[in-house]
């Protein structure tokens, strides 16, 4: 399968005609269609459902484009790499990261970086542990920063000096709002939403022990910010960290930690045995000296637990 067919294919993908496809490529329409129709025949499948207005695709291909749109950003990230590689620092730095305020000691690097080389650009991704290692694995980003519990002993890791607190999110006028702290009996009753990767390593079900199996699960999720949506329209309870929501006067949520407390450490990852970028070496080694810094400070470990 020749790279510059996966162009083609995402070109239609994303324009919905071959008209479009072939103009936005500075193709003919007949050949584009020929090419198409060698892919599909070279695969055994098809990949488009070619309508009267608009071109949609099969299963196989959604499945296709995904990999597709893999395979054109490692190329595109690798040729620039090696077309920098020789020059003054400059490329990119691709970070993958979960919702944390603990991304603030990142961009402390990212901003020190950008100071003595302007020309290195850096893009952040956001997702839980899953979609992050992934990334990672498929060499489309350089580093992640994951919130523990995770398995990081595949990796090579830092470990960052950050506590994230574990609470809830609720209305306002809910009447668990009237609670200093959330015990685990306190949930039996209410709609939760938790996330996806809380769930997997059970950090919830520990806590509440033998409270988790009369507690009603109505959703799972990976990021807050739908999450916190949801639970304003089913007057429930989002499970997560502090911090990651507005709960300022303007809003209508508010946060109570869970009793007894549980917090979350910080990692930063990247794969073993892969030879890093210039920029993504010395970015790490800013980290480094970050991290050093905020050791040598403590309050820095309690801010999100105050």
């Amino acid at each position: 399968m020749e790279f510059r067919l996966l162009q083609y294919f995402l070109a239609i993908a994303r324009e919905e005609t071959i008209l479009k496809a072939a103009e936005s490529l500075n193709v003919t329409q007949p050949t584009l269609s020929r090419q198409m129709k060698e892919l599909e025949d070279h695969l055994g499948k098809q990949l488009f459902i070619r309508g009267n207005r608009k071109i949609t695709l099969t299963e196989e291909g959604i499945l296709l484009r995904q990999r597709a749109e893999e395979i054109v950003s490692l190329v595109e990230k690798t040729e620039s790499e090696i077309m920098l590689f020789d020059e003054t620092l400059s490329g990119e730095v691709c970070i993958g990261s979960g919702e944390t305020l603990g991304i603030e000691i990142i961009c402390k690097a990212i901003q020190r970086v950008q100071e003595d080389y302007p020309r290195i650009q850096f893009h952040l991704f956001s997702g839980n542990e899953q979609d992050v290692t992934d990334r990672l694995e498929k060499g489309l980003i350089d580093f992640g920063m994951i919130i523990e519990p995770a398995n990081i002993y595949k990796y090579n890791h830092l470990s960052l000096p950050y506590q994230d607190l574990w609470g809830i999110y609720i209305k306002k006028d809910h009447p668990l709002a009237l609670k200093e702290t959330i015990a685990p009996q306190d949930l039996m009753n209410v709609p939760l939403l938790c996330s996806s990767q809380e769930l997997k390593y059970k950090q919830i079900e520990n806590w509440a022990n033998s409270y988790f199996s009369k507690y009603h699960i109505i959703a799972t999720y990976n990021l807050i910010y739908n999450a916190s949506i949801l639970t304003k329209e089913c007057n429930g309870a989002v499970i997560s960290l502090k911090n990651l929501i507005d709960t300022s006067n303007e809003s209508s949520l508010c946060f109570r930690p869970l009793e007894p407390q549980i917090t979350s450490s910080l990692a930063f990852i990247w794969k073993k045995y892969r030879v890093l970028s210039k920029p993504a070496q010395y970015f790490l080694k800013v980290l480094e000296e970050e991290i050093k810094k905020a050791h040598k400070c403590p309050q820095i470990n309690k801010n999100m637990i105050k």
